[in-house]
């Protein structure tokens, strides 16, 4: 009966899922810290603060976790700073990539070399056409129509930048053909 635990499996199912948890709380924390920086730490005053906080509560972030997030925007441990990289990947497609990072010059060298990995390349000025901003988001203007294959290296792309601790959304301008 080796390897047949009960408490085996569940010990390795919660490990996923703290894991999975504990980078959306990484990512939530950087948003919040960032927002109280930018335009203050009171709530009430502050509605980009106020809507991280409510993202925040919404997948049970835990009170002190976002209480510490604040007061870490008061102190100036590490300057976070927002990032905008943009792509072409596989067929054409335009990307866009949005994060919060303490180093700029890491997170670009790591993002430049996922993108490599994947067949795509950083541009700079160059995607930026084929979106416009609606909101807090990204909305592309242009759609590029591609096959199933293409579809699978721009998901395959996307889910790898999504990993990556600094990376906060992922756009792109897929369409998939019909």
């Amino acid at each position: 009966m080796s390897g047949h635990s009960k408490w085996s499996q569940i010990k390795h199912k919660k490990g996923t899922t703290d894991a999975k948890r504990s980078k959306l709380f990484s990512q939530l924390s950087r948003i919040i810290t960032l927002a109280a920086r930018e335009k203050g730490v009171d709530p009430s005053l502050n509605p980009s603060l106020r809507a991280a906080i409510e993202k925040a509560q919404q997948v049970n972030m835990p009170k002190d976790t976002i209480e510490r997030a604040i007061i870490k925007a008061a102190s100036n441990e590490d300057q976070l700073s927002r990032v905008l990289y943009e792509a072409y990947g596989p067929g054409g497609i335009a990307i866009i990539i949005e994060g919060i990072t303490d180093n700029n010059n890491r997170t670009f060298a790591e993002v430049r070399n996922i993108l490599e990995t994947h067949a795509a390349k950083m541009t700079h000025g160059g995607a930026l056409w084929a979106f416009e901003k609606d909101g807090e988001h990204w909305k592309p203007n242009t759609m590029i129509p591609v096959g199933e294959a293409i579809k699978k290296k721009i998901e395959e792309l996307t889910e790898a930048l999504q990993e990556h601790d600094d990376v906060q959304e992922v756009y792109t301008n897929l369409k998939l053909e019909t």
